[in-house]
């Protein structure tokens, strides 16, 4: 378990080391601190929204471990020892991700609130599965709450990167 400091008020905080993005960042969180106000307000990491603060609507999307994850609903200490990855770590070296840009090219951006869940729901179907039928891919986003698209394009974007994935060995194309 976490280190525990207080501070001059006597307010318990827990001393964590969160893993986020393939950076381990040492913090110090109240023990009902949220993952999702932590990546926001502690670490800046702004790409992961807050939208209902429920668990319903997706916006908070995070990947626990490869996972798709509401981080509204994890407590940061919860998180400790976990890969955790954002939104702000799928691109690499300046560079956007085949999905990011996928999601660009088939206009499944609209206001944008809703598309880092989406992205991240879509990365780990497709780090789980290359090649999704249409069907998972609206099962593996159906956590995800979108006001603007009507749900064509995000899916549209991500069946595009699957089809640009080569077939493994012994795979139908």
């Amino acid at each position: 378990m976490a280190e525990v400091l207080t501070d001059s008020g006597q307010r318990k905080y827990h001393l964590i080391n969160l893993n986020v993005n393939g950076d381990t960042r040492t913090l110090a969180v109240k023990a009902n601190a949220l993952l999702v106000n932590v990546l926001r307000d502690q670490l800046d990491l702004t790409g992961t929204k807050k939208g209902c603060e429920l668990g319903d609507c997706g916006s908070c999307t995070v990947l626990i471990d490869g996972k798709p994850v509401n981080s509204c609903l994890v407590l940061a200490v919860e998180a400790e020892g976990h890969e955790i990855t954002t939104i702000e770590g799928v691109s690499h070296n300046d560079k956007l991700d085949g999905l990011q840009e996928s999601f660009l090219e088939n206009a499944a951006v609209q206001c944008g609130y809703c598309t880092p869940g989406m992205i991240l729901a879509g990365k780990a179907l497709l780090t789980h599965n290359p090649h999704p039928s249409e069907k998972e891919v609206r099962e593996a986003i159906s956590g995800n709450l979108c006001r603007c698209t009507g749900y064509v394009n995000i899916v549209k974007a991500i069946l595009a990167v699957a089809e640009k994935t080569a077939p493994e060995e012994g795979e139908q194309a």
